[in-house]
């Protein structure tokens, strides 16, 4: 019988402390960055992990003396560790002064999935019959990286050519930006498209081709499990970062009762306490709602609300945990005495079920199925 138990975490954002910015208004916390990844490796510990899964954005900016520091901590845990490259972690093809390459870091985590590995990506055994299939969504044009994430084409071709081989295994995807929306209208919106795979499409088509229906994703820092509606169901499980609020990570676990009909059990934990803070959950709520308010008062302002500044204030103290809300997942809003257009834009991030954290996904893997060729 299959059973396989593995931990989630992701955008590290790995920080040595001279590589810590002295300033910044994002949520990340980098200064306790290497805290909160030891606080979440410290409840991995007490489980008989098969394997653990980071789905980039593993550094702060891609800086080497970062990388060379986690691939040595990753290398000394009892179980396998696998890897993929986020937006931070090659801000240039060839690397910059004091900064990674493309090829560099296939070479730094060789053991993280990388050891046969001619480009950002890979296939890898990591149980019988399970397959995890690393991919590279950060994606340069004439050097210089581009705002969306993208798979090329000669990545999608090796992909097909992978799972055309790939009989009666579960396989399971790991990519940094997200495949399937997380939030309303995030892959038309001037603030969330930046964290989608600009040609998604493509890949769920050739996803769903082959039976696919589990993908693993960062970059968003909000814990999310999205559905895509296909032939069969595809999930994409977005887990938050580890260094922003509520600094989450998660334990996937897979059984099947007969074969290729199983399901997978996901849990949620968050880091509660680092050394100097003793109750990181409110602190780090709080620091991230202090920070809130230009990227709030853009929701309002933004299409399609399109509000006036002085309408903006006005709402903007009722949203003050708005973000912190949605980044901890299950979230539910109520806005009752907003006027009807922006009570109806906020009150539709709501998850209407309570699965971001905790729930089991009935899985199918495919067996002994003979697929036409794609389109």
């Amino acid at each position: 019988m299959m059973d396989i138990r593995f931990g989630i975490a992701t955008d590290l954002h790995i920080a040595l402390p001279h590589t810590v910015p002295p300033t910044t208004n994002r949520f990340h916390r980098t200064e306790h960055s290497i805290a909160a990844f030891d606080a979440a490796l410290a409840k991995f510990s007490e489980l008989d992990l098969d394997a653990l899964l980071i789905s980039g954005d593993l550094t702060q900016d891609g800086e080497i003396d970062n990388h060379l520091w986690l691939s040595q901590r990753l290398s000394q845990l009892p179980y396998p560790v696998y890897v993929i490259p986020g937006n931070h972690d090659i801000v240039s093809p060839q690397g910059g002064e004091g900064t990674i390459s493309a090829d560099a870091f296939r070479r730094c985590y060789a053991s993280c999935g990388y050891a046969n590995a001619e480009k950002l990506y890979y296939s890898q055994l990591i149980a019988p019959q399970v397959r995890l299939i690393g991919l590279n969504s950060v994606f340069f044009d004439g050097g210089k990286q581009t705002y969306r994430g993208q798979i090329d084409h000669a990545q999608l071709q090796w992909l097909v050519e992978i799972l055309d081989a790939s009989e009666n295994e579960l396989v399971m995807v790991m990519v940094h930006h997200n495949v399937i929306e997380h939030l309303p209208g995030q892959a038309q919106s001037h603030l969330g498209q930046r964290y989608m795979l600009q040609n998604a499409p493509e890949l769920l088509e050739i996803l769903s081709h082959y039976g696919v229906q589990l993908i693993f994703t960062g970059h968003l820092h909000v814990q999310d499990i999205a559905q895509g509606s296909y032939p069969h169901p595809i999930y994409d499980i977005a887990t938050g970062s580890t260094v922003s609020y509520p600094h989450p990570f998660r334990v996937m676990q897979y059984r099947e009762a007969s074969p290729g009909k199983g399901q997978m059990q996901i849990e949620s934990h968050f880091v509660q306490q680092i050394p100097g803070i003793d109750d990181l959950q409110q602190e780090s709520r709080e620091f991230m709602s202090d920070r809130s308010y230009p990227f709030i008062k853009r929701l309002l302002t933004d299409d399609p609300l399109g509000l006036d500044e002085a309408a903006a204030h006005q709402l903007l103290p009722e949203l003050r945990y708005f973000w912190a809300d949605i980044a901890r997942g299950d979230a539910e809003f109520r806005f009752p005495h907003f006027e009807p257009a922006a009570r109806h834009y906020f009150e539709q991030f709501s998850c209407t079920a309570p699965v971001d954290n905790a729930t089991t996904l009935q899985i199918t893997r495919p067996i002994g199925m003979s697929l036409a060729p794609l389109p």
